[in-house]
């Protein structure tokens, strides 16, 4: 089977990687694909928000699954012109249509579907631009710290929380003008403030049955110590250690069973992944948000843990079998540390050269994240540049091989935080 990867980040080189295990691959593609990728697929040319062009290509090469990695073409749509056009009947592909992915497209939206069945998470208002005064009343009622989320898609970037008042109204009033994250932020949802430590859980559904993927924990801070802006991901951990069986027993039950099932209520169909952002408070989980595809860094610390053959999970998915499917996964800790360009998530340099060791340590692994090629050498491309992950048996060895990874790769300019894993240890 010829399969077409869409993305261009750490997560898409990471099932690339994982994909290419497959017995029942016969080519892969990845679209449009990064200086990692190159090296192991073909990599495609292809403006993935142009729907016409994505279909063109899935024509041209023959390809019999398509999964799309990055949130943007779910909500704007891809799968649904994908399985609508008329053109790719026998054509599998691995993510949600549209109406599944306002689970992500929409904070608004998510919030609604939770309340309506039940699923725990943050108390909340939600207003857009017509309800500024609405909004900052809103604000005066609560606590801080006040949590601020653009509704719509802002790369991992649109959650501000502050304890001061004065800036959190400036704040809303930027985002509902449109001036802070554009059409993004002309909705906004305020919730009250979950005090706990955030883990991530993932399923792969098919709308029925689901199987849930190994847990994991990121480090969205730039800083130390969980300072400064927000990123797209400074790190990972997977398994989360915290996340004991209580506390799964009671994720599973409150909130990823009423989800799928919720989700087939409302007549939503899913065929995808789908990320649980929680809240751990008091023992008890809440969501914080979801996400319609795998995480980026968790990918990066997912994936080499699944010993099971992707490629066949994809097809069983596809066919509607995915309960009879017997998904194996690696007990060992698997860690990830991202290096980032200098000024990331602010203004940073591209075009940097990037040297990486000739040889690399058992069990550890270099997913390209922003890379590209210039004159046949490996540049930086984007503010999160690679991502160095490793498995081992304990937590403590798997970091200790993610920073001499780390340490080994060298371009101009190169940051990462030096604390990843060491609230869990």
């Amino acid at each position: 089977m010829n399969v077409l990867l869409i993305g261009s980040g750490g997560r898409e080189h990471a099932l690339a990687w994982k994909l290419l295990q497959s017995s029942f691959l016969t080519q892969l593609f990845v679209a449009p694909g990064n200086a990692g990728t190159a090296e192991l697929a073909t990599n495609l040319k292809v403006d993935v928000n142009n729907h016409n062009a994505v279909s063109r290509a899935v024509k041209k090469h023959n390809i019999g699954l398509v999964v799309v990695g990055p949130e943007a073409p779910l909500v704007n749509g891809l799968v649904d012109h994908l399985q609508d056009c008329g053109k790719h009947p026998e054509l599998v592909v691995v993510g949600p249509r549209a109406a599944g992915a306002q689970l992500e497209g929409s904070k608004s939206f998510a919030k609604e579907f939770m309340k309506r069945h039940n699923i725990p998470t943050a108390a909340y208002g939600a207003f857009d631009g017509e309800q500024v005064k609405e909004a900052v009343a809103f604000l005066a009622k609560m606590k801080a710290p006040y949590v601020l989320k653009a509704d719509g898609l802002a790369a991992g970037k649109g959650v501000i929380i502050t304890d001061d008042l004065s800036e959190a109204e400036s704040v809303v009033k930027d985002m509902l003008s449109g001036s802070s994250f554009g059409e993004a932020g002309r909705r906004v949802v305020i919730e009250h403030f979950m005090d706990g430590i955030e883990c991530s859980m993932f399923v792969v559904t098919d709308g029925k049955a689901y199987h849930l993927l190994p847990s994991a924990k990121d480090y969205k801070r730039i800083g130390e110590g969980d300072t400064g802006p927000n990123t797209g991901g400074m790190g990972a951990v997977s398994p989360v250690p915290f996340m004991d069986a209580e506390f799964h027993e009671k994720a599973i039950n409150q909130i990823i069973i009423p989800t799928v099932k919720g989700l087939a209520a409302d007549d939503i169909p899913y065929n995808g992944f789908i990320f649980f952002g929680l809240m751990k408070v008091g023992g008890d989980p809440y969501v914080v948000e979801y996400n319609c595809r795998l995480g980026d860094p968790e990918t990066e610390v997912i994936v080499p843990r699944i010993q099971s053959d992707l490629l066949h999970l994809f097809e069983n998915m596809g066919a509607g079998l995915l309960s009879e499917y017997h998904l194996q996964i690696d007990p060992k800790t698997c860690s990830t540390v991202m290096l980032v360009s200098e000024g990331y998530p602010g203004n940073y340099a591209k075009g940097k050269s990037i040297t990486v060791p000739e040889r690399m340590e058992k069990d550890t692994l270099l997913f390209h994240s922003g890379t590209g090629t210039s004159r046949g050498n490996t540049v930086t491309s984007g503010g999160r540049v690679l991502a160095c992950s490793a498995l081992a048996a304990t937590p403590e060895n798997a970091l200790k091989k993610s920073y001499a990874l780390a340490d080994a790769v060298s371009f101009t300019g190169k940051a990462y935080r030096k604390d990843i894993g060491q609230d869990i240890l």
